[in-house]
């Protein structure tokens, strides 16, 4: 049915099986309200993750505004450099408020009846390759910001700042106004760079709250939904004739994430998660998969897993699948 493809001759278990071309989904008529919406959030992604690339921190600044605490000047020097960081992470934080708004809108229009989330998966292929991409940006932000400890140095200085009565001349030597973050704002901000994955931390509330908030809606249309995207994304990046019909380079680590992403989210709907054996997810073939790919480019994913699931240690959770992840 169009670019969704069914992959023959597998054991399909309980878990469909499905080619999805990412790459060229186009949206049908009866997908464009809820695409339009999401591509205005998406394309906006682009950007994000390009200033989070090109965050370099004010650490020299405030190095030097914390050893020389008498010199006015370099306190000032500091809070200039600080100010305009922080303005860009509450872009950023802001942000993650519309992309939770956003994959609102595709669980609604995914796991909505008449239709099984499979059948979803089938018809509204280009809404699918949006939620792709949203899981996509979600992890590679927090890739990046893991990695990238000048964010909490950054704003924790500012914090600090801000508590304190400073001076009324540092104050306003700052180009953007003390008011862009204030007290409250802050709290909602160190909350959401607190957590190792703020993105993915972000995304899967949203996910809880969308099942708890839709409660004529059977659990499982969400976790299918999710666990079929996750066998969509596994056999397309285990089986070689798949494969090659990626044209971008990029597509392979895209199913990664994406695979990653939606196992998470899994893991925090479902009651039990995605590590038992009763989970619609192969967890061995998946982590397989990831640990198939040069090692620098799945650590994080990986890593993903150990750290940001809620299920990983639970006792259901069989040893194998423990070790394969150590």
């Amino acid at each position: 049915m169009g670019n969704l493809i069914k992959v023959l001759g597998k054991d399909l278990e309980n878990c469909p099986h499905f080619f999805l071309d990412f790459e060229n989904a186009q949206p049908t008529e009866a997908e464009t309200a809820v695409w339009n919406q999401v591509s205005a959030v998406l394309e906006e992604a682009h950007g994000i993750l390009a200033e989070l690339q090109s965050y370099n921190g004010a650490g020299q600044e405030i190095r030097e505004a914390i050893q020389n605490p008498g010199d006015l000047a370099l306190q000032e020097k500091a809070w200039n450099a600080v100010c305009p960081l922080v303005a860009k992470l509450k872009r950023f934080y802001e942000f993650s408020l519309r992309l939770e708004n956003a994959l609102r809108s595709l669980l609604e229009a995914l796991t909505s009846p008449p239709y099984a989330p499979m059948q979803h998966l089938e018809r509204e292929q280009a809404l699918a390759k949006q939620f792709a991409e949203i899981l996509h940006f979600t992890l590679s932000f927090d890739e990046l910001k893991m990695t990238n400890p000048a964010i909490q140095n950054d704003f924790s200085y500012y914090r600090r700042t801000i508590s304190r009565n400073r001076p009324i001349s540092l104050i306003n030597v700052c180009q953007i106004p003390l008011i862009c973050v204030n007290n409250e704002m802050a709290n909602r901000m160190s909350l959401f760079y607190a957590e190792a994955t703020p993105m993915l931390k972000t995304l899967s509330n949203a996910t809880t709250k969308f099942v708890s908030e839709n409660k004529t809606l059977p659990i499982e249309d969400t976790t299918d939904c999710l666990s079929t995207m996750a066998c969509v994304c596994r056999v397309m990046l285990e089986t070689p004739e798949y494969r090659c019909r990626f044209t971008n380079t990029d597509t392979m680590l895209f199913c990664m994430r994406v695979m990653v992403g939606v196992i998470i989210l899994y893991d925090h709907v479902h009651p039990v998660g995605a590590f038992a054996k009763t989970s619609k997810i192969d967890m061995k073939g998946c982590i397989k998969v990831l640990k198939e790919q040069p090692s620098n480019s799945v650590e994080g994913l990986l890593n993903a897993l150990r750290y940001t699931t809620r299920h990983l240690n639970d006792d259901s959770t069989s040893k194998q699948i423990r070790a394969l992840l150590q």
